[in-house]
């Protein structure tokens, strides 16, 4: 039996069978192994059995993927938004390439790949999904386009299936392996979930039977088991409502407040977009200053939110980090200004920094 009918054979196991206090440890196994035999069948695609996989190259301060259904609106998206020139047309699967674009936002250059349209059963492959999903796994944020409900589901379960874990972080469970002892099982937390039968039950089905694992959260099954793939990609999302202009006012009532609505036709709702996708991607910019000259204004670096001086330092140069010694800091992170900081003093959004050597 292959691997894809035994994945099926599994499947329809796990369907059939009433999850209660009696089958839970079977059930247990049959996910874990669902969960690994996908994970060999992804390996073996990657390998060349599965034909073309797209390659990308990230550039800019950030990458940004749009993904939804064909003819969505994606491609009239990217144009209006960046300096990309993507082929726009009123049928299915316009775009038959990755279309890469550049949009400027608060001096930032953030890259956004314009991907063929997702369908269903995109997961197993169907319409290029394997494809399509081998460029997913690069974005720093997905930005869903739909136009119903109905979509928006569609688009969770398939990305979902293929290893994605939407606005989630990865489950805090450790797995140390070791030589030999067995599987230990350390819980930081009350497990309400799993038990330690239930921990040694997927770590064997795993392959691991010497280990030691520290569980630090009510792990449940599914992220007890994703805590043990390698293929599980943790990505911030942006739901955007596209084509809002037809919308009536009773539906546009219905659209939840936390997506985005916009019509890229008309222009409707950019700027927002624009300054959606910033806060999601949590950049910041920091303005560098030489001492007794003012700041560089126009040219920031722009990291990510959480970075230390000394991070700042060694964006520039190596050198820089390895002989700082202090910094001096104006704007959001300084109690007053010229506060003399350490390295590893954490930046804030438009913080003015004079860096200061050995």
């Amino acid at each position: 039996m292959g691997r894809e009918e035994e994945m099926k054979r599994v499947e329809e196991e796990i369907h059939k069978t009433k999850y209660n206090k009696a089958t839970q440890y079977h059930v247990g196994q049959l996910k874990c192994k669902l969960s690994r035999l996908k994970e060999e069948i992804e390996s073996g695609s990657k390998s060349g059995v599965g034909g073309k996989v797209f390659s990308v190259k990230k550039s800019g301060d950030a990458t940004v993927l749009l993904v939804g259904f064909p003819s969505v609106g994606k491609s009239t998206l990217l144009n209006k938004i960046t300096s990309a020139d993507s082929k726009v047309g009123d049928y299915d699967f316009t775009t038959i390439d990755v279309v890469p674009g550049v949009m400027e936002y608060n001096s930032a250059k953030i890259q956004v790949l314009d991907i063929p349209g997702i369908v269903t059963g995109a997961s197993a492959g169907r319409g290029r999904g394997k494809e399509i999903f081998s460029v997913v796994r690069n974005a720093d944020l997905i930005l869903v386009m739909i136009e119903s409900a109905q979509q928006l589901q569609v688009i969770q379960r398939e990305l979902y299936e293929a290893g994605f874990r939407l606005n989630e972080k990865p489950p805090n469970v450790v797995i140390k392996k070791t030589d030999r002892g067995g599987v230990k099982v350390s819980a930081g937390v009350r497990l309400r979930h799993v038990d330690e039968k239930m921990v040694r039950l997927i770590m064997n089905e795993r392959g691991i039977h010497n280990a030691d694992v520290i569980i630090r959260e009510d792990v449940t099954l599914d992220r007890l088991i994703d805590a043990t793939s390698g293929n599980r990609a943790y990505v911030k999302v942006l739901i955007v409502f596209s084509k809002s202009d037809l919308l009536t006012d009773e539906r546009r009532k219905a659209v939840p407040k936390d997506y985005m609505k916009i019509s890229s036709l008309k222009g409707e709702g950019m700027e927002e977009m624009k300054k959606a996708i910033w806060n999601r991607l949590e950049l910041i910019r920091i303005y560098l200053k030489k001492i007794g000259k003012p700041p560089d204004m126009e040219k920031p670096l722009i990291m990510k939110k959480g970075v230390s001086v000394y991070d700042a330092a060694e964006r520039i140069h190596r050198e820089f980090a390895r002989n700082l010694d202090h910094a001096r800091i104006w704007g959001p992170s300084a109690r007053f200004d010229g506060q003399k900081v350490g390295i590893k003093h954490l930046l804030r959004d438009g913080d003015i920094v004079e860096l200061h050597m050995d």
